[in-house]
């Protein structure tokens, strides 16, 4: 039942980037925005239940990378906030500012969880239990955000917006991520490689501290500009 589920918003995600696909440089910006941010919403609404599901799935297998994987799609949440503000026209450069701040915080605080985590895990030799249901989220989500990549990275670049153009890249990082994760899931669960389970969290680490470092050094509004 929860495998259908999973198919089924599959599907439908798939049904709404299929309409909007493909692009073609003579639509108008307006059309071109709305595209950008129905994408947008697309990416919230996929991490917003991920989050739910990974839970679920972390917990009941003791997945590090189910965790953070999970963290790490929270996180994103207000990184498609953010976006999403821009595209709107209404971001303040200051609340701006202050948001880019609280993500990287937030990527500090998920490199601190999982290498604490990770150190536990190998110490005490803890064993993941196999998770078919993190196994089959991870998969839809490997093909669900590099779909969404996509999208985003080829309206962004006929709509001139850097800012879609870049969330394009973090959506294919993301999609790497979940690759990584799958990875290490599926390892464990037919060979027993245990260790991969949390090899996988320490690649979300290097992409953590990656995203940290952006978020927090990215620059302050020039208070002189526009004036």
């Amino acid at each position: 039942m929860a495998r259908r589920r999973l198919l089924l918003l599959l599907l439908l995600l798939l049904l709404l980037i299929g309409t909007l696909s493909p692009v073609r440089t003579t639509r108008g910006p307006a059309m071109l925005l709305r595209r950008g941010r129905r994408l947008e919403y697309a990416t919230l609404g996929w991490n917003i239940v991920g989050v739910l599901v990974l839970a679920v799935a972390a917990i009941g297998a003791g997945s590090v990378a189910l965790a953070g994987f999970g963290l790490d799609s929270l996180i994103e949440i207000g990184a498609s906030t953010v976006v999403l503000w821009q595209l709107a026209g209404t971001a303040q450069a200051g609340r701006e500012h202050r948001a880019m701040r609280l993500i990287g915080a937030g990527f500090v605080l998920l490199v601190i969880y999982l290498i604490v985590q990770v150190t536990y895990t190998f110490a005490t030799g803890g064993r993941p239990a196999p998770s078919p249901l993190g196994i089959v989220w991870t998969a839809l989500t490997l093909l669900v955000m590099l779909a969404l990549a996509a999208g985003k990275s080829r309206t962004g670049a006929a709509l001139g917006n850097p800012v879609l153009t870049a969330e394009g890249r973090v959506t294919r990082i993301d999609a790497l991520l979940a690759g990584s994760v799958l990875l290490g899931l599926v390892l464990n669960a037919t060979l027993g490689w245990w260790w991969a389970d949390p090899l996988a969290g320490l690649v979300i680490v290097y992409y953590g501290i990656r995203e940290a470092h952006a978020a927090l050094t990215h620059p302050a509004p020039n208070p002189t500009a526009g004036s």
